[in-house]
């Protein structure tokens, strides 16, 4: 690895970390740098999932206060994430690389629809809810399970799901959405993180890069993040899912 494949492996990481607090998707950015300096596919998305994990924990660091009166809502939801997790690890390290081409897709599509409509599919819901759920319910507890395994098996844009699948079936503050989906990414990425540092090959250099700049990018995008306004995050998940779309299908 040259230095300025280093360099460009670190910036990746910073930008990564930051977009990674404010929705999700920043894998976009670090696993085609790191096929780019010539890792092989696995091995980059392997050292990319272990480098993001302590972006993941400054960005839901960085949403403390948002997290107040959430802890009971995150360890029913935290338990889908872990175990969803481990099952998408081992689906990465098993299947065809191409598995996922056409679902994915169609999976970060529905959820920018889901964050469009999510005003308005709230109101809906909370007019047939005689008694509202605190946690979502079964069905919220089944899609983040689902989203833990897509987030095991590659990651990229796991965010824009989880607040797409929070928002709909929460009654709460995007913020507070936002910052629920901080610590279930967290989970995520480090459950796979564990799995991957025990039985698959990884680029140790390319984990430190992602990782120092992660952790400078979660803390940054955290900051930013928290002070921007529900219609205008609504927007920028949006574009960032619209975009992890065009990237995942032409590449």
């Amino acid at each position: 690895m040259t230095p300025w494949e280093a360099v460009a492996i670190l910036a990746a990481g910073v930008g990564a970390g930051g977009i990674n607090a404010v929705v999700g998707s920043g894998s976009l950015i670090t696993f085609p740098t790191m096929v780019a300096v010539g890792l092989p596919p696995i091995v980059a998305n392997v050292s990319n999932n272990i480098g993001l994990v302590p972006g993941s924990l400054t960005g839901a660091l960085g949403y403390r206060a948002e997290l107040k009166g959430q802890r009971e809502r995150l360890v029913r939801l935290g338990a889908g994430s872990i175990v969803g997790s481990l099952i998408g690890g081992v689906l990465l390290l098993f299947l065809p690389a191409d598995t996922f081409d056409v679902v994915v897709p169609v999976l970060i599509g529905l959820a920018c629809v889901l964050v469009v409509i999510q005003p308005r599919l709230n109101g809906w819901l909370s007019a047939r809810r005689e008694d509202p759920h605190p946690h979502g319910g079964p069905w919220l507890w089944l899609g983040v399970f689902a989203a833990g395994i897509y987030g095991g098996y590659f990651g990229a844009a796991q965010g824009v799901l989880l607040i797409g699948l929070l928002g709909s079936f929460l009654d709460d503050d995007l913020q507070r959405v936002n910052a629920a989906k901080n610590v279930l990414s967290l989970l995520v990425n480090a459950t796979a993180a564990v799995l991957f540092i025990v039985v698959a090959e990884v680029d140790w250099r390319a984990v430190a890069l992602v990782a120092l700049g992660a952790t400078v990018g979660g803390f940054l995008g955290a900051k930013v993040g928290r002070k921007l306004p529900a219609p205008v995050l609504r927007g920028f998940i949006v574009c960032v899912g619209i975009v992890a779309i065009i990237k995942l299908v032409y590449g």
